[in-house]
């Protein structure tokens, strides 16, 4: 069992001793630390927070641990209940509030839950709020209100609906194109949230859903990471309903993937491209994926006459690199959609709109459009971390192996070759050393990775 601790807010597996797992003494005393820097933060007298969670099962209790310590901080709280990242995330700014808390491990399976933390504007903390966030935790620098002073709880549970209105007014989203469209897609919500909002949003645009595993009872069905090998139902069920494609989302909807209508896996990585390929042709401009995403956004881009730029891994990093360069749309190769248009956060739901508009006017099928694309090929594995293992040092290694290829420092370290790339990267959510590499073939991608794993080894004395 685990709990890390890092910038981006709190996660870890429920039970066990407080320090070493997520306990009611963990959620507590972070959702306390978080209030105190609020405070700092913000320099207001009163402040207002939102709060919202996915359906995993000890949802409900870190709700309640959460929402009631910021109440004691006297903090005004806005209860979403079961809601998505995006969600909160635009709840934030229209509510006019001071932050938000978004409870979810995202990917995470059931033992796993979280404390993601907001600012303001509904954007994640950067590096030095997140630091001293963990510090005031770490020291219990807690000020708790008196009687008179404590805040209040309002319950609203009508923001998937809003924020599915904010959907359908973005300017490159027409409900009637898509509606003339006649699309059937079948939908995986893995038991969670993406289940209430994802066939709310496709039949507000006329598309007929087959619902997949939509009841949000937190019992995910298979591992949430949507990835091919747990997706098999879902492949199974587009051909047997001769649907157009199929829809797959995390446990808090800010990871979207596709399944074509072949059944077959459209790429978590070309989630950004396809829906960059439609913005892009609409709009000129700039993108942004981090250094683990397919080379493919970059090859779309300059297509339509824009720049690339790649970032550190991490929603913060890909948002701030956003910023600088203007770009108006980009991401994380995960299947992590970020289109300022709407606000800066990874959204299941507007990725799923401008998917549908592309589809839509283009014509054809999915697995014709996945056709005309770079074709590139991703391998994704890990190596487990064990105690007293030298991290930074392997990483340094391998960097000195390859310091005639081009090398990229400013998160791990990215080996670009000619034809290939791999980037091994410590995990900020799990003690893993991530091993991404991309590749014209599959065997090809599979190949390097496993010669870097087994390079690594022995640096590593494995």
């Amino acid at each position: 069992m685990t709990l890390i601790k890092s910038i981006s807010g709190i996660r870890g597996t429920i039970g066990g001793s407080p320090g070493d797992n997520l306990t009611p003494i963990d959620a507590v005393k972070f959702a306390a630390a978080y209030g105190i820097w609020l405070k700092e933060y913000s320099k207001k007298e009163k402040l207002k927070v939102v709060i919202g969670r996915d359906a995993r099962l000890s949802g409900e209790m870190i709700q309640n641990l959460v929402v009631s310590t910021l109440v004691g901080l006297g903090i005004d709280v806005i209860d979403l209940d079961l809601s998505t990242t995006p969600t909160v995330e635009i709840a934030v700014p229209l509510e006019k509030a001071d932050g938000g808390i978004i409870l979810t491990a995202s990917h995470n399976p059931k033992q796993w839950n979280a404390l993601k933390l907001l600012n303001e504007k509904g954007e994640f903390l950067d590096a030095a709020q997140g630091a001293k966030i963990l510090d005031i935790a770490e020291k219990e620098e807690f000020d708790f209100s008196e009687v008179d002073d404590l805040g209040s709880i309002t319950r609203n549970d009508s923001y998937i609906d809003i924020h599915i209105d904010e959907v359908l007014d973005l300017p490159l989203v027409d409900a009637d194109t898509i509606r003339k469209a006649k699309f059937k897609v079948v939908v995986d919500g893995v038991n969670s949230t993406g289940g209430i909002a994802i066939p709310k949003l496709l039949e507000e645009l006329g598309v007929e859903v087959v619902k997949l595993y939509c009841d949000p009872t937190g019992h995910f069905p298979h591992n949430p990471e949507p990835l091919k090998e747990h997706l098999g139902d879902i492949c199974a069920l587009v051909v047997e309903e001769k649907a157009d494609f199929g829809i797959v989302v995390d446990p808090d909807v800010d990871r979207l993937a596709f399944i074509d209508n072949t059944g077959e896996m459209f790429g978590e990585e070309y989630t950004l491209v396809a829906c960059a390929d439609y913005v892009l042709g609409k709009t000129k401009g700039n993108t942004v994926s981090n250094l683990s995403s397919s080379r493919a956004l970059r090859d779309i881009t300059e297509k339509h006459g824009g720049t690339y730029e790649a970032s550190a891994v991490g929603e913060v990093n890909v948002v701030t690199k956003m910023k600088a360069n203007k770009a108006i749309i980009g991401g994380e190769g995960n299947g992590g959609i970020i289109y300022p248009e709407s606000h800066y956060g990874r959204d299941s739901l507007v990725g799923t709109a401008l998917f549908l508009m592309l589809m839509a006017e283009k014509g054809g099928s999915v697995a014709e459009l996945r056709a005309s694309y770079p074709s590139y090929f991703m391998s994704k594995k890990k190596i487990q971390l064990t105690p007293g293992l030298d991290v930074d040092g392997i990483l340094k290694a391998m960097a000195e192996k390859y310091k005639n290829e081009e090398i990229s420092t400013i998160d791990g370290v990215k080996i670009d070759f000619p034809e290939n790339w791999v980037h091994l990267r410590k995990s900020n959510t799990e003690p893993i050393i991530r091993i991404y590499t991309e590749a014209k073939s599959q065997s090809e991608a599979d190949a390097l990775a496993d010669r870097i794993i087994d390079e690594i080894k022995a640096v590593a004395g494995l």
